[in-house]
């Protein structure tokens, strides 16, 4: 029952029944939070909320850039347990950056690696199915793919070389269609 096409570009989309992503502002939306059920908020951008958190909705400030040099990678298992403990309990996590495109994407699929054991390729395929823009940046997917095989010992997805320079093999068909500028 997740949200697809452009309604769920703007609201919560559903990756589980516990887990949800979005942008920052449709993290900022009570009424969807109300709706959803939302009980812990993944906030993963450079700036803690200014606004006056949700009453009852707990906090995690994930302080990084989407850039891919920041260390992501640092925080998947905190995060991944903090979802599954969340869900444990009976609450809902929704976890955001600021175009729920990068960040945000790659905590949920170290989620879905770490706790629902799927591999990173279906992982993937299973957060962009629910929110179609998703697309870490290059530097994610590399620690993704790291996180990858200290799970489960090999990788499923690869840096590959393009015309576009490097890309995990999972965007490489789009990369043959496209011609650098």
């Amino acid at each position: 029952m997740h949200q697809s096409g452009l309604a769920g570009l703007s609201g919560l989309c559903r990756v589980t029944d516990h887990l949800y992503l979005s942008n920052v502002r449709a993290a900022s939306d009570s009424a969807q939070l109300t709706r959803c059920e939302i009980s812990c908020i993944v906030n993963a951008t450079e700036t803690e909320s200014r606004r006056p958190l949700h009453p009852g909705v707990e906090y995690v400030h994930v302080p990084v850039s989407d850039s891919p040099a920041s260390p992501l990678g640092s925080h998947f298992d905190e995060v991944a347990d903090k979802i599954q403990r969340t869900a444990e309990r009976g609450g809902r996590t929704l976890v955001h950056c600021n175009a729920g495109v990068s960040r945000s994407a790659s905590l949920c699929m170290a989620y879905l690696m770490k706790h629902r054991g799927v591999p990173l390729l279906e992982a993937h395929g299973w957060v962009r199915s629910c929110r179609p823009v998703v697309r870490p940046n290059n530097g994610f997917w590399r620690q993704l793919i790291r996180y990858e095989v200290e799970l489960r010992g090999r990788a499923s997805v690869r840096m590959v070389s393009s015309s576009m320079g490097e890309l995990p093999d999972v965007y490489e068909q789009e990369a043959r269609n496209m011609v650098p500028l």
